[in-house]
């Protein structure tokens, strides 16, 4: 029976994928999965102190057959899903997993395997073939040529019917791009490109009305065709979708299998086994086979009968079948050898940056709500301020021309400042959900998806400074010399990013954007409370001054206004030379414009370590 299979798969094997793979088998046997008891359930009175969502599941998935994983609601088919393809981020799990025979090491398994999630998440401002390209040349191994690969991603679209669609952009769920049919073919797509042998797919037809189900549902056939292993969890399917599977592993509530085994022609196995128990109602004519199976097997139903299913099927001869099945599949061929792999990722560091960076370069490209938008406030902030403030830094005969030329910088550090830490947010926020899934597939590490997301936003904020700069350095009338110009750029632009990557940053460290908006706004009020320009640093508590050297704005306008003003020798009107004043009032100093420089930059790398540290120790994904 297994070299039969086998053979099959081998046929089909070579219609026509230009990538080769090996087929590989999943068995599974004595699976359990507890958590810890939910503080709400102690509350109630239950005394132990774990909750057990799968009670010793066992059974085993082939090559070229496709497993409809079903039952009611809480019978623990995502939870069995997520156990088998190791993307559960939490509780306990026992029993053995074995691939072809080898017990399953997760580092392996994630290169051999994909994972359909139901949500669909994908970047959002890129195109669907470059979501493909971008898949393949992160998953496949280096070997693959680059044109190898290429023709790999054509077989796949035209095996997911995705040709048409190819230069669309992929778009928000539900507010632009594709429709959830066409996001649910991509995301199939997008693991087939990586050459998988098994596929997990959690709900694939949820939210699609018949027409687009069908069209998922022949993708999926199409897939199984090739002769990879694909198991779907599917919730109330129709008639015409239930009957596409090969096989089907029935779960009753309390994480138990009642049924594991073929399907047959219009579902007839299925329905012989559960006509053939005490008390149950035979089908009716017509009536869809999958609703009659979950209305039967329903726990009220188990209650009327007073049988348990789960107890049944284990006195059965179909149970010793399966036992018998995965006992054979659980020791490995004597020509085959366990998965091995040289490096946890297909491709190196480098290759993984520079993809990361590729794909951030396109989103950004593509978003000018966030990108153009950004620009065209910044244009609109520097002409309004440089009219409001106009010729005020050529002035210097009194203290309060130099409180004005501060008092532009400052509004200017404020204003811009807080716009792009806010604007940044929801744009990671999006993206981290993205890496989050694509960091579980194996695709790259959490460092190049950082390294990407930080350097990208390097040329477009000094786009951003230039601008402001030239605008209000010329409206202004500051001094026109080639170092205080390039100081209050340089002030600027590193402001500007630091701002940026504390927006980041706070993302990274939260679980999600409102919370992080909450915690940047009160360390804004901190920072402008600190900054020196509403309380210079010599007039500020000495329990509180040592905070003044530890926010970010008081270093940039340190620079901003030292490099200006610091080392000019005029007198003001009370007979104090301008430099004298800033330093008894201000406490800024010219010679130490070099150090406030240092400072501003070591701030925007700071933040950047943070951003990628949190991005790579914190998981805000629960499973």
């Amino acid at each position: 029976m297994r070299t039969e299979a086998i053979d099959e798969v081998n046929q089909n094997r070579n219609r026509g994928m230009v990538l080769p793979f090996e087929p590989y088998s999943i068995t599974f046997d004595k699976i359990k999965y507890s958590v810890d008891m939910p503080q709400e359930m102690k509350d109630k009175g239950v005394s132990e102190d774990r909750l057990m969502l799968l009670k010793g599941v066992s059974g085993a998935f082939r090559p070229g057959v496709l497993t409809a994983l079903m039952g009611v609601s809480g019978a623990g088919k995502t939870t069995l899903m997520d156990v088998l393809a190791g993307r559960k981020t939490g509780g306990y799990i026992e029993g053995t997993i074995t691939i072809s025979g080898y017990p399953k090491k997760q580092e392996t398994f994630a290169r051999i395997s994909g994972y359909c999630e139901q949500n669909d998440i994908h970047s959002p401002h890129v195109t669907v073939y470059e979501s493909l390209l971008y898949s393949a040349w992160l998953r496949l191994p280096p070997e693959v040529d680059s044109k190898t690969r290429k023709m790999f991603i054509e077989e796949v679209m035209e095996l997911v019917e995705l040709n048409p669609l190819r230069g669309s952009l992929v778009g928000l769920p539900g507010v632009n791009g594709l429709s959830t049919e066409q996001r649910k073919r991509l995301t199939i797509a997008v693991e087939l490109v990586a050459n998988p042998s098994i596929i997990f797919m959690d709900e694939p037809t949820s939210g699609l009305d018949a027409r687009a189900a069908a069209i998922v549902m022949r993708t999926v056939r199409n897939t199984v065709d090739t002769g990879r292993t694909v198991v779907c969890t599917i919730h109330q399917p129709s008639i015409d979708i239930f009957e596409a599977f090969d096989e089907l592993f029935l779960m009753k509530r309390g994480g138990q299998e009642i049924y594991v085994g073929p399907l047959g022609r219009h579902s007839c196995q299925l329905i012989k086994y559960f006509e053939g128990i005490n008390g149950v109602s035979q089908i009716k004519d017509g009536y869809n086979p999958a609703t009659w199976m979950l209305e039967v097997t329903s726990p009220a139903q188990e209650m009327i009968l007073g049988v348990d299913f789960a107890e049944g099927y284990k006195n059965l001869e179909l149970h010793r079948r399966n036992k018998d099945l995965i006992s054979e599949l659980s020791s490995p061929r004597p020509d085959s050898k366990d998965l091995y792999f040289p490096t946890q990722y297909s491709q190196s560091f480098l290759t993984q940056c520079m993809a990361c960076l590729w794909k951030q370069h396109w989103s950004y490209w593509r978003n000018p709500p966030y990108t153009a938008v950004r620009f065209i406030f910044t244009t609109f902030i520097a002409l309004m301020f440089g009219t409001m403030f106009w010729d005020l830094g050529s002035k210097r005969t009194n203290q309060q021309d130099l409180f004005n030329a501060m008092g532009s910088m400052y509004a200017a550090v404020i204003f811009l400042g807080v716009q792009n830490a806010t604007s940044v947010r929801p744009v990671v926020a999006v993206e981290r959900t993205v890496f989050y899934r694509e960091r579980a597939a194996g695709m790259y590490s959490a460092l190049p998806y950082a390294f990407g997301q930080v350097v990208i936003e390097l040329p477009y904020i000094f786009a951003q400074a230039a601008v402001y700069g030239v605008i209000v350095y010329a409206m202004i009338g500051f001094e026109w010399t080639v170092a205080k110009f390039f100081w209050y750029l340089f002030f600027m632009y590193f402001t500007l990013l630091y701002y940026t990557f504390y927006g980041m940053m706070t993302v990274a460290v939260t679980p999600n954007h409102n919370i992080a908006a909450i915690i940047a706004s009160s360390f804004f009020a901190i920072w402008n409370l600190f900054s020196g320009f509403l309380i210079p640093r010599p007039r500020m508590p000495v329990w509180w001054r040592w905070y003044s050297w530890a926010c970010p704005v008081a270093w940039t306008l340190y620079g901003l206004i030292a490099s200006q003003f610091g080392d000019i020798k005029e007198t003001l009107d009370t007979d104090v030379a301008v430099e004298d004043f800033l330093r008894s009032y201000f406490g800024f100093k010219h010679d130490f414009v070099g150090v406030a420089a240092a400072a501003v930059a070591g701030f925007a790398v700071l933040f950047t370590f943070i951003f990628a540290f949190s991005i790579k120790a914190f998981n805000f994904q629960r499973r």
